[in-house]
């Protein structure tokens, strides 16, 4: 029979749905059941595409043995992290107390009164049984020990991350930067591209942060370390050369073996990130590489009302990467001819290239010019192969069973993804990419945002009550979204939107005994703890970005007290930024915007939009664009003429007005 999980949407729950385990979804029924029983919580949070979740529900969740100990003496929740990442922050951040590591599946075994007591990841079968026999020992037999034990977890949890705020005046330098520089530098991986470790995740805004610092400073090493990544990454097997998008991370140190899952959130960043590059070098691989994640977004992931889908799965018929790999008897019957050329130009083999006898991730190790080089080819004729075999390639892989979809439209997750597209503008100019980035800020103005200026975290359409509450992240990426979206239309429309957002933030999300601002909002639910959220991850901190959007639209809108607030916030964190930068590179890249200055362009004038896009062709990461035939920007008053006209402005001054980009990129030096 069906669980309570049956009448959710999230797909991670629905996927326990049918196990024999009396599973629970968060909210008051599972937790006064806890507490009218007096029986342990077992609160168990994954994700839909999360490969060892899939395994622990396989050996244990689907087992009716473990099932039996853990409904007879547990209320057993599942959570989906996605959907509420402050229940994850917060018993991740006690897993990693307990264990000194943390990851997902994430088991944690709670006190009725949601307090932890114990927590892990995966556990094999056996050892989860004997977990489990050994708490509930402990419950019965001794109380009193597991009441001090949760109170000292909670301390620790509401005690971690402390914020060691600054309380100096600080005056940021170039010099400060440097500093951040070169503690970055000594964990390069200057052959393999990344850090010196494995497995090796993407980091975009690490690299962001490098790509900036490299332009500013001119500094070769560091340019030199950002494009060794770049090509790395994009060669490697961790980019679905065949179908585009990017997984999660590889096991490896070389980016060939991927753990297969696509994520938005990452693909959305280095969307962002190769635009970015493509500004900066005009590397042709950067511009390849993002037009690649296009396509798969469009294909994949994208629902027909405009938003983007959350994931696609690691897994298809239950094995890690089956749809993504090829062996090589497969890769010649569906080449002929051609298939000894492409079975070197990605690497395959007899033997196989990875764990799976005879399987191989598609991979390259060397440009297309050397690679056309080597076997004495033109490019031209190179490439017109290359697109005939992936194509052919793909036709094939496309009528395997699929990976699994996680269709949940999450807020913050398009909010990144509708950066990426405005970045991918900027770079490119194709009005397709606009197209599809204005669809999907229509589709989250119009579907998640609400009449008062709250964000709903959750696109359900068919929901059954209301979607959880949205949290910091949801309207920290939305807002720079919409932030994006102004800068390449100049609607206003889109910069009110991000003033309403702001102000429900600082309304409902502020901390006025630390100037920062809570993951959780005032009007959400109670937790054991209210945590803030500054460590940039995978995902820049929401804090960061927050204080990011507010130097921004503090400077279109001329609002000095949001400016005050971001360099306030960035003072606050600079003891942390200055011991850690790769846990803070949104923050040093809001650290470099002080440094060396913001510009404010002004295009004004019937030909402005031909103007914005000549600016656009180059990187100029340091500025916020505006203009237009009319507005009601305070920077516009009095600039608008038939005329086209650039204004640049820095600190409340504007050089005289320019009629050419050449003239007005000689006053941006």
């Amino acid at each position: 029979m069906p669980n309570k999980l049956s009448n959710e949407t999230s797909p991670y729950l629905l996927q326990h749905a049918n196990n024999p385990v009396d599973w629970y979804p968060w909210g008051m029924e599972a937790l006064q059941k806890a507490r009218r029983e007096n029986k342990l919580i077992i609160v168990s949070v994954g994700y839909s595409a999360c490969h060892w979740c899939h395994v622990m529900e396989h050996e244990s969740f689907e087992d009716a043995e473990v099932a039996a100990i853990m409904n007879e003496h547990f209320v057993s929740i599942k959570v989906d992290r996605e959907e509420r990442p402050d229940i994850d922050q917060i018993y991740m951040t006690a897993v990693q107390l307990i264990s000194g590591r943390g990851g997902w599946p994430m088991n944690v075994i709670c006190l009725p009164d949601q307090r932890p007591i114990y927590g892990g990841t995966y556990y094999p079968k056996n050892n989860w049984k004997q977990v489990l026999l050994n708490l509930v020992e402990f419950w019965n037999d001794k109380p009193k020990e597991a009441f001090n034990y949760a109170e000292q977890l909670t301390s620790g949890i509401k005690e971690a991350e402390p914020l060691n705020l600054s309380d100096d005046e600080i005056s940021f330098r170039k010099e400060d930067v440097d500093e951040l520089y070169k503690v970055l530098k000594g964990s390069f991986d200057l052959k393999e591209g990344g850090y010196q470790r494995s497995p090796k995740f993407p980091m975009p805004n690490n690299w962001q942060f490098l790509l900036r610092y490299a332009h500013f400073t001119g500094d070769l090493p560091a340019r030199e370390a950002l494009e060794k990544t770049l090509e790395k990454m994009a060669l490697g097997g961790i980019f679905d050369q065949i179908g585009g998008g990017f997984a999660r991370y590889s096991v490896d140190p070389y980016w060939h073996i991927p753990h297969f899952e696509k994520m938005l959130y990452d693909n959305g960043q280095l969307l962002s990130l190769y635009s970015e590059a493509y500004q900066y070098s005009g590397r042709d691989l950067y511009r390849e590489t993002a037009y690649d994640i296009l396509k798969w977004l469009q294909r994949e992931m994208t629902s027909p009302e405009g938003g983007f889908y959350s994931a696609l799965d690691a897994d298809s018929e239950g094995v890690e990467g089956k749809f993504y790999s090829f062996t090589k008897p497969e890769v010649e019957a569906i080449l002929g001819e051609n298939a000894p050329l492409i079975c070197q130009y990605f690497n395959i083999t007899e033997h196989g290239n990875w764990e799976e006898e005879r399987t191989n991730v598609l991979h390259r190790k060397i440009s297309d010019e050397e690679f056309a080089k080597a076997h004495d080819l033109s490019l031209l004729d190179l490439r017109s192969l290359i697109a005939k075999s992936k194509k052919q390639l793909f036709d094939y892989r496309d009528k395997r069973v699929h990976p699994g979809l996680d269709n949940k439209i999450l807020a913050s997750w398009n909010g990144l993804m509708l950066k990426g597209l405005t970045d991918a503008y900027k770079a490119f100019g194709d009005q397709e990419i606009l197209d599809l980035a204005l669809r999907n800020g229509a589709f989250l103005k119009n579907k998640l945002v609400g009449e008062k200026g709250q964000l709903r975290r959750l696109y359900a359409p068919f929901e059954k009550g209301l979607p959880p509450i949205a949290f910091l992240d949801d309207y920290a990426f939305v807002i720079d979204g919409f932030i994006g979206l102004y800068e390449v239309t100049f609607d206003e429309s889109w910069l009110k939107e991000a003033w309403d957002l702001t102000d429900y933030v600082l309304t409902n999300f502020y901390d006025p005994g630390t100037g920062m601002l809570y993951f959780t909002s005032q009007t959400g639910e109670e937790l054991i703890a209210r945590k803030h959220e500054t460590m940039d991850n995978v995902i820049p901190a929401s804090n960061s970005a927050m204080a990011l959007n507010l130097y921004k639209i503090g400077h279109f809108f001329d609002h000095q007290p949001f400016i005050d607030q971001a360099v306030q916030m960035l003072t606050n964190m600079f003891p942390s930024i200055k011991a850690y930068p790769s846990a803070y590179s949104n923050w040093a890249i809001l650290l470099l915007n002080e440094v060396y200055g913001l510009f404010e362009i002004a295009v004004t004038g019937d030909e402005f939009e031909k103007k914005r896009k000549e600016i656009e062709q180059h990187f100029i990461p340091n500025k916020i664009i505006m203009g237009g035939i009319t507005g009601e920007l305070p920077l516009l008053d009095g600039k608008f003429d038939k005329e086209t006209k650039i204004y640049v402005c820095r600190n409340r001054s504007c050089f005289l007005p320019v009629s050419e980009v050449e003239q007005a990129m000689k006053q941006l030096r």
